[in-house]
């Protein structure tokens, strides 16, 4: 696994950006943070159209920035794949011919990627012969990001290619992007303000903050860590659990799902049986138990847990970091932290209602 090292500083007017990296770059790893916080910058720097005067950039084994020795590798000359807000195609080509730009200007024993390939991950072998006006608006950017990957990059940058489209248009496009990284095993770097892209697609998190990074880690750390949660917003806390279905129950409109052999169930999906699903739990949807209550409950998901870490946030609630085979954090009144008598390494039930976990079914 290659790793990404950065050291930018760069100065405008009215914008500082001062930043140190030192990521892992597997799968997709978002760069996450509100507008203004840097991410374009930082991914403008990554791909050499900004030029820190005090910068260090390396992938891998390669050091593509190193100011100390004079060293700024040119973005042509860098194996990166970088794919704008906006399409940026080229109009008086056909979609074949702008997919072949890139391709025709990668040499022969670099191609790692064919043409056939990226057609059929990104669904467009029935574009080929459009015109670009014909597109829409996620057909457009597929072929955008069809044309990037056909430069056989080592990375791939995505700055915040869903934010022109509606809602209808970015569900059609991102399983497109879900499936560059599994089958074409690309890195990606993310750029995204939208946290419900980010619980989509992202296996890795950078939080950017005012230009700097106010934080790394899983998608999973960064949701249900304590420290992070002035940075994320306390209404996105919770957890992301990975997850299988297991059963289809039709008759209740209900699909149940496996989490490491603890059932979880959901409104009914259009998934099939065995399928990998991820879900996004609130804290404010989950409820603690000690014991489990015998008497029948309108509740249906009820997972074992262990208390790791309680945080008293304000003079009225307070946050409990849980271990359920996964981190997943509660958020609770004061009163009834001390009501339960709640301490770290206690043995607990989260009680979460199906119908919380509906609009944040992911997959």
């Amino acid at each position: 696994m290659s790793r990404l090292l950065v050291r930018f500083d760069v100065r405008f007017p009215a914008f500082h950006l001062d930043l140190k990296l030192d990521v892992p770059m597997s799968g997709v790893t978002a760069i996450f943070g509100p507008s203004g916080s840097g991410k374009t910058t930082l991914l403008r720097c990554l791909a050499g159209l900004e030029r820190a005067p005090q910068g260090f950039m390396q992938f891998g084994e390669e050091v593509w920035q190193d100011e100390r020795v004079g060293c700024c590798v040119p973005l042509h000359k860098r194996p990166i794949g970088y794919v704008f807000q906006e399409p940026r195609l080229f109009p008086h080509y056909d979609v074949r011919a702008n997919l072949l730009y890139g391709y025709k200007r990668t040499p022969v024993d670099e191609r790692r990627i064919a043409i056939e390939q990226v057609v059929k991950i990104l669904g467009i072998s029935h574009l080929l012969d459009r015109r670009v006006h014909k597109l829409s608006g996620g057909e457009q950017q597929r072929v955008a990001i069809g044309r990037a990957l056909l430069t056989s990059p080592k990375l791939l940058l995505l700055d915040e290619p869903l934010a022109s489209l509606d809602i209808q248009r970015k569900q059609e496009l991102l399983p497109f992007i879900r499936r560059l990284h599994e089958e074409l095993h690309i890195p990606v770097l993310y750029v995204s303000h939208a946290i419900a892209e980010i619980l989509q697609l992202a296996d890795r998190v950078i939080l950017l903050k005012e230009g700097y990074v106010a934080g790394t880690g899983t998608l999973n750390e960064v949701l249900t860590s304590l420290d992070f949660r002035r940075s994320l917003g306390a209404y996105r806390m919770g957890g992301v659990l990975d997850a299988q279905v297991a059963n289809h129950e039709p008759q209740y409109g209900l699909t149940q799902l496996d989490f490491k052999g603890q059932p979880l169930f959901v409104p009914f999906q259009p998934v099939a049986v065995g399928q990998p699903v991820r879900i996004h739990i609130l804290s404010s949807d989950v409820s603690l138990v000690i014991g489990r209550i015998d008497s029948p409950t309108s509740v249906l998901n009820i997972l074992e847990a262990t208390i790791a870490e309680i945080r008293e946030i304000d003079q009225s609630s307070a946050d409990v970091l849980l271990d359920i085979g996964a981190p997943l954090v509660a958020s609770i009144t004061r009163k009834s932290l001390m009501n339960l008598g709640l301490k770290p390494g206690q043995r607990v039930f989260a009680y979460i209602k199906a119908v919380a976990l509906n609009e944040e079914l992911l997959e």
